[in-house]
C-alpha cells in the first residue's frame, strides 16, 4: 500500500500564533458575539496536528473578517502540542504527541486518572465545547479520495449534513471501538439533545484542494446554521454542489491481531459486488464483506491491534 510519504506536502501551514491567547479563557479559542439571540455555532481544526486544511480555512475565514448575525461563532484549534510539530519532510509523525485527540471524548476518559498530552488539552478545552450547539470538526484523511461527511449514526447528523449539503459523500457511522470522537461527545451524539455535530474529512492530508474543500464546507455550514449572513458567504462560495450520497455504516472492522494485512491496496470508497469476498487477514481469521455492493470507508494505513481497520457499509436512499 502507497506510504504516506508518497503524497507530496503542498500546503503551508499557516502561522496561528495570532490566536493563542484568544479570547474565551480556552486558549486557541476565539469568540465572536452577536449580541442576538441564537446558538453557538463552532467550527474546530487540528484535532490532529498534520491536518492542515482546518486551520487554513479557520485562518482564513477569521482574516476575512467573518462575523455571526446571531448567536456566538467560534473558532478552536486543538491539538497545538502536536502542530507545532509539524515537518513537511516527515509530515505523518506529527498526527499528535501520546495518543490519538479524537478517540478520548467519553466522559470516563475524561474524567480518569489517566494523563497524556492529548488528554491535557481535551480537558482544558471540554468546558468551552460544553457551550458549542453546533459544531463542524475539520479533517482530512491518508489517501487521495473523495471529501466524506461523517455525520454519526442519528438522524439528526443526517439532516444535518443534507442542511449542509456537501461534501458529495455522506457517512453514518458510529465511530471507533478504540475511543469517542468529538463529534461524538455528550450532547452530540444525544439523539434527545438539539446539540449536533459533523465531522468532514476534505481529502488527503496535504493535498491543496483539500483546503479548498474545507473553506467551502465551512462557508456552507455557516450559512446552514443561520450564523452568517447569506450577503456575506454567497459571493464566497463555490459551484452549487450536486445530489449527496449517503452511505450507512453497518459495521467496523476493528483489528485483533498483530498480523492484519489487507488483501488488496483499497484506498477508500470501493464497492465491492459480491458478499463473502475477502477483504482482509487477521492473524488466522478472514475479513469478508457481509454483504453484495459494499462500500470501503478509510481503509487505514495504521494498522495497529485495537484500531479500526476499516468501516463497512451500503448506499441507502
Amino acid at each position: 500500500m502507497r506510504d504516506e510519504n508518497n503524497y507530496p506536502v503542498e500546503l503551508t501551514p499557516p502561522d496561528i500564533s495570532a490566536y493563542a491567547k484568544g479570547n474565551t479563557g480556552v486558549e486557541y479559542a476565539t469568540s465572536f458575539d452577536s449580541g442576538k439571540a441564537g446558538p453557538h455555532v463552532c467550527v474546530s481544526a487540528l484535532v490532529h496536528g498534520n491536518e492542515l486544511c482546518g486551520a487554513i480555512a479557520a485562518d482564513w475565514l477569521m482574516r476575512e473578517g467573518v462575523r455571526p448575525q446571531r448567536g456566538k461563532l467560534s473558532f478552536l484549534f486543538c491539538n497545538i502540542g502536536a502542530y507545532r510539530s509539524f515537518d513537511p519532510k516527515n509530515p505523518q509523525a506529527s498526527r499528535f504527541v501520546d495518543e490519538d485527540f479524537n478517540r478520548l471524548w467519553n466522559e470516563e476518559t475524561l474524567d480518569g486518572p489517566r494523563r497524556s498530552a492529548e488528554l491535557a488539552r481535551a480537558r482544558a478545552i471540554r468546558p468551552f465545547i460544553d457551550t458549542v450547539d453546533l459544531l463542524l470538526d475539520i479533517h482530512s484523511m491518508q489517501h487521495a479520495t473523495p471529501p466524506l461527511m461523517l455525520c454519526g449514526p442519528l438522524d439528526k447528523g443526517k439532516a444535518f449534513a443534507r442542511d449542509v449539503s456537501v461534501p458529495e459523500f455522506v457517512v453514518a457511522d458510529a465511530g471507533h471501538a478504540a475511543g469517542k470522537r468529538l463529534r461524538d461527545y455528550a450532547g452530540f451524539g444525544d439523539p434527545a439533545s438539539p446539540r449536533n455535530a459533523l465531522l468532514v474529512e476534505c481529502g488527503q492530508h496535504w493535498e491543496k484542494k483539500s483546503a479548498d474543500v474545507a473553506k467551502e464546507t465551512a462557508l456552507r455550514f455557516l450559512l446552514a446554521t443561520g450564523a452568517v449572513s447569506r450577503e456575506w458567504i454567497e459571493p464566497r462560495l463555490g459551484a452549487k454542489p450536486p445530489p449527496q450520497k449517503i452511505v450507512e455504516v453497518t459495521q467496523a472492522v476493528t483489528i485483533r491481531s498483530d498480523e492484519f494485512a489487507f488483501a488488496h491496496p483499497y484506498i477508500g470508497l470501493e464497492t465491492i459486488p459480491k458478499a463473502g469476498t475477502l477483504l482482509a487477514t487477521d492473524g488466522t481469521e478472514k475479513v469478508l464483506t457481509p454483504y453484495d455492493d459494499c462500500v470501503l470507508i478509510m481503509p487505514s494505513k495504521r494498522l495497529g491491534k485495537g484500531q479500526t481497520a476499516v468501516r463497512l457499509g451500503r448506499y441507502v436512499g
